[in-house]
């Protein structure tokens, strides 16, 4: 899924104020300085599931003409295995 920076602002600020809420974590840098951390980190793991989707969707293709077009293949069955069979190589949690 893909979010727009005000939607990753509003969640890492969200995520930071509900952790320092219930005491999990104590603060030991300012506050906009972890949040920006979170951020990047929210950033880094959507590249990560877009950079799987799109070897998914290569490795779909490249699986489709070694078998002949397979036109009785669900693609979109056959596209969501190999995702999740990538995110358990990749130690990528979807």
């Amino acid at each position: 899924m893909r979010l727009k920076d005000e939607q990753i602002d509003r969640l890492a600020e969200r995520i930071l104020t509900d952790l320092a809420a219930s005491s999990l974590v104590i603060l030991k840098k300012e506050r906009a300085k972890v949040c920006s951390c979170i951020k990047d980190v929210i950033r880094a793991d959507m590249a990560s599931e877009e950079q799987l989707e799109r070897d998914a969707e290569q490795l779909l293709e490249k699986t489709l003409r070694a078998s002949g077009g397979g036109e009785e293949i669900d693609r979109h069955k056959m596209l969501k295995m190999i995702k999740i069979k990538l995110a358990k190589e990749r130690k990528i949690v979807l």
